[in-house]
This record gives structure tokens, sequence and C-alpha cells, in this order.
């Protein structure tokens, strides 16, 4: 006698969950999740808990061979400047920065990649090459107001160490230079000096290098119970410093100091002085920020506020290493200190 026919299995294997649910379930990037997953040392705690979660309550298991792909080091560290003219890496400021940075890779088996990521196709192929684990981590610096090249470093969950800082927030590792500092002894020298209608050809707004040297010349000036006399603002460059210089001369004819936050803008800014027959530092004393090589060779020679540039590459890199192996650095101010010329 046959017995009933032998029930048939209708249940599916259950489908495993993907790293996309995970993040998406986590509420972060794809790369975030990841670098939890891997147990990776720069993911931000509430990030960590979060895909921790998401792992647990979708069962997640990680595939061992995309493990392996994914904490594969490719070997190549990002310096990305939020900038668009490739000009930029010509600023002797910027050039020394490389130059630091390079020194700092000579003996490691990392490669450097400079970036220009302005928006549009240059914050594209960023974010491309981030989002595909194309790079160990990133450097960037420059930044502006709500930078979306900030928004792109957060989401690739890379680690990254900021030259400089940006305006809003403070990221966990930074090297700067002491721009406060810096800003108060220029302007303490000029006042040294006997000037009282001291003007500032300050940097690009909505930066924060722009906002803490306007701080420290206004600070120092109240200390001494003056105000700024005018303040125009520039890009940085030379033809910047000269439009800027322009301005001023026109709106504050009696001037008797200038205090301009490159020395790229000073440079212009003593064009303008010697082209309206000023004489400097007679009629008009000057004083720069950054004290790079043309300083010494303008007519006169700049009076000026060196930072080390070298050393703040150098000390990027050297700190993003440390990231790299597992470490937790301390954030870095470097100091700055006044060189004094002919023109102040």
């Amino acid at each position: 006698m046959e017995g009933p026919p032998t029930a048939m299995a209708t249940d599916t294997p259950r489908r495993q969950p993907t790293l996309d649910e995970v993040a998406r379930r986590a509420g972060v990037s794809r790369t975030a999740a990841s670098r939890v997953i891997n147990n990776a040392p720069y993911v931000s705690q509430a990030k960590r808990d979060a895909v921790e979660r998401a792992v647990r309550d979708l069962g997640y298991h990680p595939n061992r061979t995309a493990r392996a792909l994914a904490t594969r080091q490719t070997g190549v560290i990002v310096l990305a400047f939020s900038l668009g003219e490739p000009a930029v890496l010509a600023d002797p400021f910027f050039a020394q920065v490389i130059v630091g940075v390079s020194a700092a890779l000579e003996d490691t088996d990392h490669h450097l990649l400079l970036c220009l990521a302005a928006p549009g196709r240059g914050l594209t192929r960023l974010s491309n090459l981030l989002r595909t684990h194309g790079a160990d981590g990133i450097m960037p610096m420059s930044l502006r107001g709500d930078d979306p090249l900030a928004r792109i470093v957060e989401d690739a969950g890379l680690p990254a160490v900021y030259g400089g800082r940006p305006v809003r927030g403070e990221p966990r590792w930074f090297v700067d230079a002491d721009n406060y500092g810096g800003a108060r002894t220029a302007t303490e020298h000029l006042i040294g000096l006997g000037r009282t209608r001291i003007a500032m050809i300050n940097g690009l707004p909505e930066t924060h290098v722009s906002e803490t040297r306007f701080r420290g010349f206004r600070e120092a000036l109240a200390m001494s119970g003056l105000q700024p006399h005018a303040v125009e603002h520039g890009d940085f460059t030379e033809p910047e410093g000269a439009r800027a210089m322009t301005a001023l001369l026109d709106r504050s004819p009696d001037l008797d100091a200038v205090f301009a936050a490159s020395d790229n803008m000073a440079t212009g800014a003593l064009r303008v002085l010697r082209d309206s027959g000023r004489a400097v530092p007679d009629d008009v004393a000057v004083v720069g920020f950054d004290d790079v090589a043309t300083a010494a060779t303008t007519s006169p020679p700049l009076t000026t506020i060196h930072q080390p540039a070298q050393a703040l590459g150098r000390e990027m890199t050297r700190m993003l290493l440390a990231v790299l192996a597992g470490q937790d650095p301390t954030p870095l101010i470097l100091p700055t200190r006044l060189v004094v010329r002919g023109s102040a």
C-alpha cells in the first residue's frame, strides 16, 4: 500500500541583506558602514552604534571576499584643495605645502594625488574616487563656508586630516597655523611704530583663516583703544591685493598702515601705493602674512608674519599616516613669528 505523497518544500531560502541595506537602515553612507563592519578606527561612535544596530536587526553577515577587498589599502593619499584654478598650485604658499607633504611621504609606500575639488566635475571626480575606495585617506584644504568638499569627505568615511579648519565645526584631526596670534602680532607691530589709521586687506569671506586673522587684527587694535580704519577683502592673489588697496585709498586716503592677510595681496598693495606716490614705509607701513620667498624681494622688502608652510604639509601627512596606523593623534597648531623688513 502506498503511503501519502511526500510533501514538496515550498519555502525559498531567505535572501541575505546587503551592505547597502545596512547603510540605509543606519542612515550612513555605504563607505561608513563598510568601515564599521571592518572595525576601522576612524568612524564616529554615533555612526558605529547605528551600523552595529542595523547589522543585528537585519542579521547581516559580511562576505569574506568583499571584506578583504574593502580593507585593502590603495597606497594613495589625496591632497584636495577647494579651489578651481590649476594656477593655484603655483602659489608659493600652496607650493610649499606640497613640498612638505611630498617630503613626509618620501620614506613611505604611499603616493600623493593632488585634486582641485571645485564645484562641478572636480567634486564629482573626487567623490567617485573616495566612494570606490580609490584612496586610503584625504587632506582637504581651503574650505569655504558650507563647503561641499566637507560633506563629501564626511560621507566617504575615510580618515581625513584638515589643513586649516572649516568655518563650521571643528574636525577631529587638523593641522593649522596660529592665524590669530600672527595677525595680532602684525597689528601690534604697526601700532608700536606709531600708526593709528590702520587698514586691513583680508582674505576670502567665509573662510576660517580670514575670520581668525581679522579677529587678531581687531583685538590688537581694541587693546590700544583703536578701531579698524577700513577693511577690504581679496582672494589672496596679487591682483586682488592691488584692487583692494585701490579701494582703500579711494575710501580712506589718510590711512597710514595696512595689514594684508597674505604676502601676495601685500605685494599688490605695495605696487598701488608706489604708483599713487606714497612712500613705504614713511607714508604707509605694510605688513603681510606667509613669508613666501618673494617677500624678501619686493620693493621695499616686505615685513611679514612667517607661517611654516612646509611644516604644515609635513605635519598633516604625518598625522594622516598615524590615523591610518590606527592611532588617534591630537590636532596641532603651528607657531608663527614676525619677520621685520623694510616695508614696516
